[in-house]
């Protein structure tokens, strides 16, 4: 038996319970799919739009920095987009900050959107399938109570191999899921830990250059 009639054989020894962990499955594994171009894509705009940006900002060509992120889809040209926009009016550093900061309030939601299902479906996998493996039990043991003695062993087989089929799905399932949100977590952070370096390093850059064209010492 090869493993396309091994699989086939598992799905149909396991009893309907099984339908809705592979919809459960087939759901996670979408988001998670999508979870991962996303933020790959982030990422990497993200990094190609900062060094593009960096050598103006460090020029002082501002209004081609904004002109370059007033357009641009990546997290990060919105964030220096509204420190640029916000430093067109006198301010403090802590204004542009605050400019800044509301650009971050508006992305990180975006970057962290629909990565908690995958744990929820992880853990609700479970649940139905230990509720699969529970049903499974019950009407093996019904029906083998119905029966003469000679087909017991063959019923009971049965339901116990509909029941561990449920909770080995259910396994094989969740455990990635776990593992996949738990990666997805980490690149979520690592996008938003690239943002706040991003941030901080133009406004020490904005402030350097204000001190420069003044005279006055960078504080």
């Amino acid at each position: 038996m090869n493993a396309f009639e091994t699989a086939v054989k598992f799905f149909q020894d396991s009893g309907m319970f099984i339908y809705p962990s592979i919809f459960i499955m087939a759901m996670g594994m979408s988001i998670a799919i999508e979870r991962f171009i996303f933020l790959n894509r982030a990422r990497s705009e993200n990094r190609k739009l900062w060094a593009q940006v960096l050598p103006m900002l460090q020029s002082g060509r501002f209004k081609d920095v904004l002109g370059v992120t007033a357009t641009s889809d990546a997290a990060i040209g919105k964030i220096v987009a509204n420190g640029l926009t916000r430093m067109q009016s006198p301010g403090r550093r802590e204004d542009i900050d605050a400019a800044m900061e509301e650009g971050m309030m508006e992305i990180v939601p975006r970057l962290e959107k629909r990565t908690h299902y995958i744990a929820t479906f992880a853990n609700v996998i479970t649940l139905v399938g230990l509720l699969g493996t529970i049903i499974g039990l019950i009407k093996g043991f019904t029906a083998v109570a119905q029966v003469n003695p000679a087909e017991k062993a063959e019923l009971l087989s049965a339901s116990i191999s509909i029941a561990m089929n449920n909770t080995a799905f259910a396994l094989m399932v969740a455990i990635p899921f776990l593992l996949i949100h738990s990666f997805l977590q980490a690149r979520t952070s690592e996008i938003v830990d690239g943002l706040e370096a991003a941030k901080i390093s133009f406004l020490n850059l904005v402030q350097r250059l204000k001190a420069e064209s003044t005279g006055a010492p960078a504080r």
